[in-house]
């Protein structure tokens, strides 16, 4: 099932539908989550400290520990996924 998932993500090509898959999939809560931590990977990996990240995204030290680990020692997805986003 979750090849499914994966598949049908990889076959949206806007974020138009992203949002609009993402909208029917996932409570409002659950999609202000995982933006927050998108933010809060881009911010670590620009190189702003925790105290930081937290005044900006009200983001907790755990969940910010838990995207640290998985930029440093993950599959990739943050930090091969985000690389192009630190450009702008």
């Amino acid at each position: 099932m979750k090849k499914q998932l994966y598949e049908v993500f990889a076959s949206l090509d806007t974020p138009e539908k992203v949002e609009k898959m993402l909208e029917d999939l996932c409570t409002h809560k659950e999609i202000e989550y995982m933006a927050q931590r998108i933010e809060g990977a881009k911010l670590l990996m620009s190189g702003n400290t925790y105290n930081q990240i937290i005044a900006k995204t009200n983001i907790s030290t755990a969940t910010l520990g838990r995207i640290n680990r998985c930029i440093q020692y993950g599959s990739g997805g943050y930090s091969g996924l985000l690389k192009n986003y630190l450009k702008d």
